[in-house]
Formats: C-alpha cells, sequence, structure tokens
C-alpha cells in the first residue's frame, strides 16, 4: 500500500514552543532526528509532516497516511483536536494500531490515555531522575544522558516504524526479515523505570536476531487481568529474562506486589509446573551490582529471589556487569557466528565503515590496510536495503577492529556507525573489538568531545600526513 505521507507527527502546540536559545521546539528538533535516522535505515529520506492542534494548514487525509506519533504529554491528552486526529486516523485505517507509535514527551498514566493507545508500547523520551522521580527535558541532545537515553529511544523507534513502512509498501517484507533467523520467542519482564534504557537495547539485540520479544502490548493496569496476561505470554515462550534493579517498581490496581515482581513469581511458578517439565523453559535474571538508594521493599523482594530455593528452580541468577549477562544472553540463545564468514577473514579482520559518496576516497586506506596483512570488510551498497542491513550485521559479528571513515558525511552518521559499533555484541559476536578509530582526511573534522568514553583513536589529515597514525593503529592491533 503506498501512501503520500510516510509519517504525520501530531502534537500539543505547547510542546513545541522554542526554547529562548534555540531556533526550533522539542517536537521539531525530534521530528528532524527521527527523519536522519529513518534515512540511514531506509536509504531514503521519509516524508514527514508535524501537524500542531491549532494547525488548519496541514491536513492531510488520514486514510494517505502510513504512521502515526502522537507526542504525549498532559497537554496532549487534554486537547480534543489532538485526541479527535487519533480517533479520525485509527477509524481510517480500520483500528490498525501497529502502525500507531506513541512517543511520550511527559509520562501519561495508562487510565488517560485514550483506548487505542493504552496497549501499545510507548517510546518514553523524557528524562527521570531515579532517586527523585522529577521529570525533566533533555537541555542537550548530545550529553552522556541524552546519548543513554535519548538517543536509543529514537534508534528503536526508527527501526520499528521502518519495518511497518517497508511492509506497507513491500507486503510481506517483515516475514522476510523473520525467516533470516530462526526465530524464537522470549519474554523480556518489564522493569522498572531506572532499567527501561537496559532493558530496550537487550530487546532490540534480541529482534535484530530473529526472536519475538514479548509482552508486544503494555500489560494491563489491573492485577487480576496482568497476571493472566503475563502467563498467556509465558505459555509461548522458551525463555524469561528478568533485570533486577533499584526500583521496585509500580503496584497494580488491586495488587500487592509490583509488576517486576509478579513476572517473576509467574515465570517461576511456569517453571514448577509438573507438566511441562520437559518443556526446555529456562529463566535468567540478572540483579544490577550497583544497588543504591534501594527501598526496603525492594531489597527485601532481591532477598527473597536470592535466597528461595523453590523460586530458583529453572534459574540461573546472575549478579554481574551488564555487558556479562548480555553475553551469556547470547550464549543461551542467539544463532553462533556464520563460521563461513568467519574463516574468509584468514585472520585479524578490520571493518571500514564508509558512505558510498567516499567510495573512491577511501580505496588509498583501504589498500594500505591490505598491504599491512589485515582482512578488510566493507560495506555494500548493492541489492535491497535489508540485503545490506544483513551483511553490515555480518560485519560486526566478525570484525577485530573498525574504522570509520568521515569524508561527506555528517558528525550525525559518524554517531550512528559507532553506535552500531557499541551495539555489536548483540549482532551475535562473542569477543571483545580489539580497537576503534575514526579516520577523516581533515584536520578539526571530527567533533572528538561527541566521542568521549567510546575509546576510538582518531586518525586525522590527508593521506600522506595520516598514513604514519594509521600504521600505529595497525600495529597495535597486531600486538
Amino acid at each position: 500500500m503506498a501512501s503520500d505521507i510516510d509519517i504525520l507527527i501530531v502534537f500539543a502546540d505547547s510542546d513545541n514552543v522554542p526554547p529562548t536559545d534555540s531556533n526550533a521546539g522539542w517536537v521539531s528538533q525530534f521530528k528532524n532526528f527521527l527523519e536522519f535516522m529513518l534515512t540511514q535505515v531506509l536509504s531514503e529520506k521519509p516524508k514527514i509532516l508535524l501537524k500542531g492542534e491549532y494547525d488548519t494548514m496541514t491536513a492531510p487525509r488520514l486514510d494517505n497516511v502510513a504512521v502515526l506519533v502522537p507526542v504525549l504529554s498532559n497537554e496532549f491528552i487534554k486537547s480534543n483536536t489532538c485526541l479527535e486526529n487519533i480517533a479520525r486516523f485509527n477509524d481510517a485505517t480500520n483500528n490498525d494500531s501497529q502502525r500507531i507509535f506513541k512517543v511520550g514527551k511527559f509520562p501519561v498514566s495508562n487510565r488517560e490515555q485514550p483506548d487505542v493507545l493504552r496497549k501499545l508500547i510507548g517510546y518514553d523520551l523524557y528524562q527521570l531522575d531515579p532517586d527523585s522521580d522529577e521529570i525533566k527535558e533533555y537541555s542537550s541532545y548530545f550529553s552522556a544522558e541524552a546519548e543513554r537515553q535519548y538517543w536509543m529511544g529514537i534508534v528503536d523507534l526508527s527501526y520499528d516504524i521502518a519495518e511497518v513502512l517497508m511492509h506497507l509498501k513491500q507486503p510481506g517484507s517483515q516475514q522476510t526479515v523473520k525467516n533470516l533467523f530462526s526465530t524464537k520467542i522470549v519474554y523480556l519482564a518489564e522493569v522498572g523505570h531506572d532499567l527501561s534504557v537496559q532493558r530496550n537495547i537487550i530487546r532490540r539485540e534480541l529482534q535484530r536476531n530473529g526472536y519475538t520479544v514479548l509482552p508486544t502490548q503494555t500489560l494491563p493496569a489491573a492485577s487480576g487481568e496482568l497476571e493472566q496476561a503475563v502467563r498467556k505470554d509465558l505459555e509461548n515462550c522458551s525463555m524469561s529474562i528478568h533485570l533486577i534493579g533499584n526500583n521496585y517498581g509500580a503496584i497494580p490496581e488491586g495488587g500487592s506486589r509490583s509488576v517486576t515482581d509478579l513476572q517473576h513469581i509467574i515465570a517461576a511458578e511456569r517453571s514448577q509446573d509438573p507438566n511441562r517439565k520437559n518443556a526446555n523453559f529456562q529463566r535468567l535474571i540478572w540483579i544490577s551490582p550497583n544497588l543504591s538508594h534501594t527501598s526496603e521493599r525492594q531489597k527485601a523482594f532481591i532477598e527473597t529471589v536470592k535466597r528461595d530455593v523453590e523460586l530458583q528452580e529453572g534459574a540461573e541468577i546472575l549478579e554481574t556487569p551488564l555487558e556479562d549477562f548480555k553475553n551469556i544472553i547470547r550464549e543461551e540463545l542467539l544463532e553462533s557466528i556464520d563460521r563461513r564468514s568467519a574463516r574468509e577473514t584468514g585472520g585479524r579482520a578490520i571493518y571500514v565503515l564508509y558512505d558510498e559518496a567516499d567510495q573512491s576516497d577511501v580505496i588509498s586506506y583501504i589498500t594500505l590496510i591490505e598491504k599491512s596483512g589485515f582482512h578488510v570488510l566493507i560495506p555494500t551498497f548493492k541489492g535491497e536495503l535489508l540485503e545490506q542491513r544483513v551483511k553490515h550485521m555480518e560485519n560486526l559479528r566478525v570484525l577485530d577492529a573498525a574504522i570509520i571513515y568521515k569524508g561527506k558525511t555528517t558528525d550525525q552518521w559518524v554517531r550512528m556507525k559507532a553506535l552500531d559499533i557499541q551495539k555489536a555484541p548483540g549482532f551475535g559476536r562473542k569477543k571483545p573489538i580489539v580497537a576503534k578509530a575514526i579516520l577523516a582526511p581533515n584536520d578539526g573534522l571530527v567533533n572528538r568531545e561527541a566521542f568521549d568514553g567510546q575509546n576510538f583513536r582518531f586518525i586525522e589529515g590527508n593521506y600522506a600526513n595520516s598514513t604514519e597514525s594509521l600504521k600505529s593503529f595497525l600495529s597495535d592491533i597486531i600486538a
């Protein structure tokens, strides 16, 4: 199905008032970031329109819109116009809620949301202080906090929207994605807000490796309905994964235990079911090793998880750094590295990431790397987007080192590639990355502060001036 408008973002006008030090409001900046990231994923620029509640100029036919993105806030929920836009889109698409992606600018409880949004899993793009529960907007989209939360949220949103757009334009494309891998179903338990970013990272890594991750909808607010939904989901899963941190989590209506606690108990019951002993159901439980400002209720819950022998049956409990826990998940679930690709590398493999526009400029560097005895992995720009993405994931699985070439590209493009390298373990790799570098032909072309703490080496200058720095980088990999 072809649509004239790929994405319509609807919002309350008060949520897009520019701050005094900026020419663009929150929603406009969000639109720009989403547009940039979707362009990278889709290899073409999507058509995105903004529609505020008092905008009479933008009046698209909603049956000609592929995806609707409502920006939730208290002001949005109070606006009849904003709510009418959702209802009209829902009617125009015959209640196809999979084409609605709700974004949280501020937290809005499920009971305040219209029915069509309540079951949808949202993408929260606000900053929550785990100690004070204070809600703040990001003052800088390039801060360390924004890197962990805002950017990760938009990455997830971009890939999810891209799948729907590809499916609408080429029906059956989503099934093609799943068939590339051995699909299994995993229950990834909901968490307290302090671990929402970590949960989303694990969710995305599992999905990119072909796993269906449950729950796919927001859990019900009432305790009885929530328990029923969790049990139903667990029936179809080969594993449940639980993350436990500082926050005990919300207690559903009519209940006495938090959502996190309930999911743990129900999954334990699934393990103990005498009729399902041979069903090969596993539980992985991660407890943060860096607990602080933890409530007494949460301390008691953690002690129960650690000490209750009956609840531990069928579970592996780890109190390790999160990266170590993710390695355990990969060993338990994810497909092994493609052996054929690994053999083809013939030793140390360096993945040189570059844009198609820089292909002719990067050849001399690739030649030097190959003459130094390395196997060079390069991106592909041929075939369908899906084929290009699979090749990119394969390279990330088998590389030993990575070099990002920044020529005609933007800082945002480099940040996206750096983020992919950071998330490479999620694509199935099992060994650490030996070294990483950003190679730029002109001095001062890279904003180094944007990559603080990511252990990138910077190689700048034209080919003649940068050769010695590149050779030094290569010698460190050999060592």
